[in-house]
């Protein structure tokens, strides 16, 4: 099929939906088309994504492509066959179509780039402004000065968590006195559910990079770090590239574009310690010790890497900083709201109809989020609460969701912005369960250092195991509220101060939860193993016998056909929910 251009989305989302069989399958089946790749465009949940443009320069782009349906795409495309509907997010003849105001709905700033180019070509990142900003920035003569001004006024907020202003933390650096300077680049994701930074460090290295310039021409850095975990090792890769073609093109190195600016990076790779998103942690873990935090002050901008002052900045605030340059920072505190400008990038997850990655403007509601962007409830079920800011965020009850997207209306509820995890739950998930999920991940990446964090988690993650189990009382719930507080104030560094938010937001929201649990001894919703019993429907079985295949422990008997002989051994059941998982006709009942 001469003329036609086949592109496949070969982020790591692709690549585990199967983005490599279809890519081969694409070259097998159209020997003569172009194929191309890129990363992934954020629609995790309609991988593999495919866009195919003909030879009269029309687009489509189709989701959830498998080998099977590879057939009945390119047919349609030779003309010999209807257009496969079901697959099509949108196209030229239909860019209204309902699919495609996922993506329509956003305002994409940091991600303008990803799913749009190939991030291992640095043509293709330059043929869409890339470098421009740094080229206005060392060819026209502005001064760290006026860039760092520029920055103030786009009124930018760290997107790692904090929500600290970007400009007013590089001027303590810019101002600090030291013969070296460093520019760090936090990529060390680690909150359950988020993949911002992965997205962007894999589909878009050459504007992390980019901003990585910026920032050091700024404050006088002439030494930077990229700290990639290690289980990214996609990103790992791409941006490694980023640096040698960005090099060889003479972006990156000694006397950059001929100006008197010089910048190199190295990439260190973390081992995936959640407690190394903290920022003297991760400064530890970069000199080879052990990533601990250290007290502060003196803060990293004064004394920092190898004690010379060192500014770091996540994926996403360096991502934003080419746009913010070659738009003017006023263009950028436009959007959103007067005291959190711009836009902000979430991973949706969780019971969501519409999962991947969004950006949308500050000062957008949490409601229209999930539901114009998110469609809403992947189960049918009514939504419940939103986990915002991983494990160290805090529970959004659904009466909240209408609350807007911004730093302080974020903290009033309890919970915090974060790097942008967003976990969505419908009314069968148990926040009492999910506060013990997130304080065990929490208690088990504790470096150790201060007491409160190793041992208050401990102890609050033991009792929320004895109110799951239905062994506690209600002095254990008044226990955990106050071990809760405790660990808050007096915990070191971040980890410790934010462990405690999801207890204390599901005590705040859901505290009737917690007294079923200890009072009633039951789960409202059916979850916690030690409260619930597993039954079978004698008037809705078939007696298929298939939940008694997958059973691990043996426990259901009965006669093939006979569905009147079928029960559950409650001496025997462990509730792991197998039966319930594999039953066709729903005959398994929780109580």
């Amino acid at each position: 099929m001469s003329g036609l251009i086949v592109t496949v989305g070969e982020g790591t989302c692709g690549i585990a939906a199967g983005s490599k069989e279809v890519m081969a399958e694409f070259r097998k089946r159209a020997p003569d088309a172009e194929i191309r790749t890129v990363g992934c465009v954020g629609m995790c949940h309609q991988e593999v994504l495919v866009e195919v443009q003909d030879q009269e320069g029309r687009t489509f782009y189709y989701g959830q492509v498998t080998k099977k349906n590879i057939p009945k795409i390119l047919k349609f495309h030779a003309g010999g066959g209807d257009l496969p509907e079901e697959l099509l997010i949108r196209s030229t003849e239909e860019p209204e179509a309902e699919k495609g105001q996922y993506l329509a709905k956003q305002t994409r700033i940091a991600l303008r780039n990803v799913g749009l180019l190939d991030p291992t070509s640095i043509q293709q990142f330059r043929d869409r402004g890339g470098y421009k900003a740094l080229e206005k920035i060392l060819k026209f003569g502005m001064t760290p000065e006026e860039v760092l001004e520029e920055v103030k006024a786009s009124n930018m907020r760290g997107r790692g968590g904090a929500g600290f202003l970007t400009a007013v933390k590089w001027g303590f650096a810019r101002a600090a006195e030291g013969d070296v300077k460093y520019l760090v680049c936090n990529g060390d994701e680690g909150d359950p559910g988020a993949f911002m930074d992965r997205s962007l460090l894999e589909g878009d290295p050459h504007s992390v990079l980019e901003g990585m310039l910026i920032a050091a021409y700024a404050i006088g850095a002439s030494k930077g770090y990229a700290y990639i975990r290690a289980e990214y090792p996609l990103a790992v890769v791409n941006f490694t590239k980023a640096m040698d073609d960005a090099k060889a093109a003479g972006f990156l190195g000694h006397n950059i574009l001929g100006s008197s600016f010089s910048f190199d990076v190295k990439v260190k790779q973390g081992a995936g310690a959640f407690v190394c998103g903290e920022e003297t942690a991760l400064l530890a873990s970069i000199e080879g010790e052990r990533g601990m935090p250290r007290i502060r002050p003196p803060f990293p901008a004064i004394k920092g890497l190898f004690g010379k002052p060192t500014i770091i900045n996540n994926v996403e605030t360096l991502s934003n900083l080419p746009w913010i340059i070659q738009n003017g920072g006023a263009a950028y505190a436009a959007i959103g709201t007067e005291k959190s400008a711009g836009t902000k990038v979430f991973a949706l997850t969780g019971a969501i109809k519409r999962g991947g990655l969004v950006e949308i403007p500050m000062g957008t509601t949490v409601r229209q989020l999930l539901e114009d962007i998110g469609g809403g409830s992947a189960t049918d079920r009514p939504l419940k609460a939103v986990q915002l800011g991983g494990p160290s965020g805090g529970c959004i009850p659904a009466s909240l969701f209408d609350t807007a997207i911004e730093y302080e209306a974020i903290n009033a509820t309890g919970a915090i912005m974060g790097s942008g995890g967003m976990v969505v739950m419908d009314t069968k998930s148990c926040m009492v369960d999910l506060a013990r999920y997130f304080l065990e991940f929490t208690r088990l990446e504790s470096c150790g250092k201060c007491t409160f964090c190793r041992i208050g988690t401990l102890r609050m993650k033991e009792i929320l195991a004895r109110i799951c189990d239905g062994e506690a009382t209600m002095a254990d719930v008044d226990t955990l509220e106050e071990l809760a507080h405790n660990v808050k104030s007096a915990s070191l560094c971040g980890l410790g101060q934010t462990a405690p938010n999801p207890v204390l937001t599901t005590l705040q929201y859901f505290r009737d939860e917690y007294i079923a649990h200890v009072v009633e001894k039951r789960c409202p919703a059916a979850v916690c193993k030690g409260l619930i019993t597993h039954s079978i429907d004698q008037n809705t079985c078939t007696g298929c016998s298939i939940c008694q295949r997958y059973c691990p422990v043996n426990c259901i008997s009965g006669e093939t056909k006979k569905p009147e002989t079928w029960v559950i051994d409650q001496k025997l059941c462990i509730n792991c929910g197998m039966c319930l998982e594999v039953c066709n006709p729903n005959a398994v009942l929780v109580a």
